[in-house]
């Protein structure tokens, strides 16, 4: 198998080759440059940390070597991401008239302008922190941006240091001059211009920005904690002082000091990256929003309405009638809202049930379920407190929740409860009917529109009751549940998936047609690997769109030869899960769902993977969906068996791109509200990781 970690660094790197594409628009390219910023952070405050943790404890006598291997590649992968800033990206906005400089290089016009910003809506906000014997090194906020100044007595000689912290409130990049004439810079260059205004009566002899990562996963233990939101709460208070795991810092800082700040926060030396550039490049998209340049953005796109939606008031007699399916962000995801604020208001609904794992800050969805609550329908709302960092944006959430009546439930111990689900009750003519919301993305309408996945509405008996049981599981903690269409996790997803991969393996020893189609997000999960070795060997042809890490190893003769292995970047975070198995003999299997094929989601997480029951949306999986990934081919690579990505094609992302084809396919489908879904969203989608 290929190393999960150096797996990840292998994806980053494909995301950085998307700024590096001259047919990538140039402020996407920034995007693109600071999401590699994004996703190194969680990888060292995540995954490094858990390793520099094994090496502390000597749990594993490889890790030493492995922990320099893992730091030598990010080291490589930051070193190439200043580069293309400095190389590429800032020579092509220079072209394009968008000059960003740094200290030194400004006119007399912009230093009066940096100055006057400077003492008027800068210097009020900082606070030097002295470093001496009085004065120990304080206690830095993980990924908080901070100068380090170095400083001389001008009557004693004596050296001295000091830190300054640079406040979150304030912008990263300031905009100067006015209209088409305007300059960029860093925040902290402007700081660094004008920081001896913070040391009166002393010698600045230099200044160098810096950040430290710290570890930041969440020790909690449920069984002990009497109550697990003020438990979690507490340990996100205890992040800040978490144990440092690196060290960037301007790579114009001397050895001296550089050696000095990494021994009073405890690193080693290969934990520190040096930069020749700006040294959180995360912040480097809040520089798309000061740039009016649609021209240098993706095409804006609206999302389309399809017919069956357009009249939202009726979506429940129409989903009563037939499964209904959603592929966003190609299709708006304002039929799920609508679905939920129906049933807040609706006289006949009688119970809400959803489970909450990401959101967005101005949630319709909550407000939705509190509308509910205070309109005395009875609901149910399943919150994840443990997702990885927006654990306080969903503690804020519970409380409001429980304010307005609902019932706040925080699922099964040890387990993160990370399916998409959403149950409503109806009381009609003939009794009480069960309308369900089963997706592989969050109920997130702002993420909806950056990332790819499915909705899927329906009414059907043998479903809803396997959704109903889902939520009995979570509320009352019942133990061997049993589900009839429905694969869950920690339950029967992985054995359920074994057993399909093993019927495939079967049929093709037998002579039968036997294939597998998978997309997901990360392939990792070792039992499922083998299976689908064993599968290579029968025969079975296996294609496995992953977009993220992929431990299993493709193309290796005699092993995994019928196995190929695909993942595609582009304009939108890939996120959809989707499997479809030949099942010789019968219909193919086609299932949708919230899991990647790892061990967290089979064995930690509470997981829903679901069947289309509905032929003419099976078809529709197979015919677009499967059908445009194996045929548009630009914004995929191909994993070779070194763990290498290839092109799939020789003119790469000119060829035509299946994210493309699909934004086709959605207005296709909807040509009659095409103008109502622009009125009903306006801005446009921009790429994400």
């Amino acid at each position: 198998m290929f190393n999960r970690e150096l797996s990840w660094l292998t994806f980053d790197r494909r995301v950085l080759e998307l700024a590096e594409d001259k047919t990538v628009p140039l402020l996407e390219r920034v995007r693109f440059l600071s999401i590699v910023s994004s996703n190194l952070d969680e990888f060292f405050e995540i995954r490094v940390a858990g390793i520099m943790q094994q090496e502390e404890s000597a749990s594993h006598p490889a890790t030493r070597e492995f922990l320099h291997e893992v730091l030598r590649r990010a080291h490589e992968l930051v070193d190439a991401q200043q580069q293309c800033w400095r190389t590429q990206i800032l020579p092509a906005l220079a072209q394009e008239g968008i000059h960003f400089k740094v200290s030194g290089k400004f006119t007399k016009e912009e230093q009066r302008e940096l100055s006057e910003r400077f003492d008027r809506d800068i210097l009020p906000a900082l606070t030097p922190l002295a470093i001496d014997p009085s004065h120990p090194f304080p206690v830095l906020t993980n990924k908080g941006l901070y100068l380090l100044a170095l400083l001389r007595d001008t009557e004693t000689k004596e050296t001295r240091r000091a830190v300054v912290p640079i406040p979150r409130v304030l912008p990263r990049i300031l905009a100067l001059g006015q209209g088409h004439q305007r300059t960029f810079t860093l925040l902290s260059h402007a700081i660094q211009l004008h920081i001896e205004r913070l040391f009166p009566g002393l010698e600045l002899c230099g200044t160098w920005a810096f950040r430290i990562t710290r570890n930041s996963d969440l020790y909690v233990d449920e069984e002990e904690s009497g109550n697990l939101l003020e438990a979690i709460e507490e340990e996100i208070r205890n992040l800040r002082k978490g144990a440092p795991v690196r060290l960037e810092i301007e790579s114009s800082a001397p050895d001296v000091e550089l050696t000095w700040l990494l021994k009073s926060i405890g690193l080693n030396a290969e934990n520190a990256f040096k930069t020749d550039g700006p040294v959180n490049m995360m912040r480097l998209s809040s520089l798309i929003d000061l740039i009016p340049r649609p021209d240098l953005l993706y095409p804006h796109f609206s999302p389309a309405i399809p017919y069956e939606f357009a009249e939202p008031n009726k979506l429940f007699s129409r989903i009563a009638k037939q499964d209904l399916l959603l592929h966003h962000p190609y299709e708006s995801f304002a039929p799920v809202v609508d679905f939920i604020r129906q049933a807040a208001t609706d006289p006949a609904v009688v119970a809400i049930k959803l489970t909450l794992y990401r959101t967005s800050g101005d949630s319709p969805v909550v407000e939705a379920l509190k509308e509910a609550a205070r309109n005395g329908k009875q609901v149910t709302a399943l919150v994840e407190l443990r997702a990885r960092f927006d654990e306080l944006n969903n503690i804020e959430w519970a409380r409001q929740l429980e304010e307005a009546g609902a019932h706040v439930v925080y699922g099964l111990a040890g387990l993160k409860t990370h399916c998409k689900a959403c149950l409503i009750v109806r009381q009609e003519k003939t009794g009480l009917r069960r309308y369900a919301h089963l997706g592989t993305g969050n109920y997130n309408p702002k993420t909806a529109r950056l990332y790819t996945d499915f909705s899927l509405f329906t009414a059907e008996e043998e479903i809803t009751a396997d959704v109903g049981l889902l939520f009995n599981v979570l509320t009352g903690n019942l133990s061997k549940p049993k589900f009839k269409h429905l694969l869950v996790a920690p339950f029967y997803l992985q054995s359920s998936i074994l057993d399909l991969i093993a019927a495939e393996t079967s049929a093709a020893q037998a002579g039968r047609t036997a294939s597998i189609f998978a997309k997901v997000n990360s392939l990792v999960d070792p039992v499922v690997i083998k299976a689908l070795y064993l599968a290579s060997q029968a025969g079975v042809k296996v294609e496995l769109i992953v977009r993220g890490i992929c431990c299993l190893i493709p193309g290796v003769p005699g092993t995994s030869d019928n196995i190929r292995v695909t993942s595609v970047l582009g304009r939108f975070l890939e996120h959809s899960r989707i499997f479809r198995f030949e099942n010789s003999g019968g219909e193919p299997v086609i299932l949708l769902g919230s899991a990647d094929w790892m061990q967290r989601n089979f064995l930690r997480r509470v997981e829903c993977v679901f069947p289309l029951r509905d032929k003419h949306l099976r078809r529709r999986i197979e015919k677009e969906i499967i059908q445009t990934y194996a045929t548009h081919l630009g914004d995929s690579k191909e994993l070779l068996a070194d763990g290498t990505y290839s092109v799939r094609l020789p003119n790469g992302r000119q060829a035509p791109q299946a994210q493309d084809a699909f934004l086709q396919l959605a207005f296709k489908h909807s040509p009659l509200v095409t103008s109502a879904s622009s009125k009903r969203s306006s801005k446009s989608v921009r790429p994400q990781r």
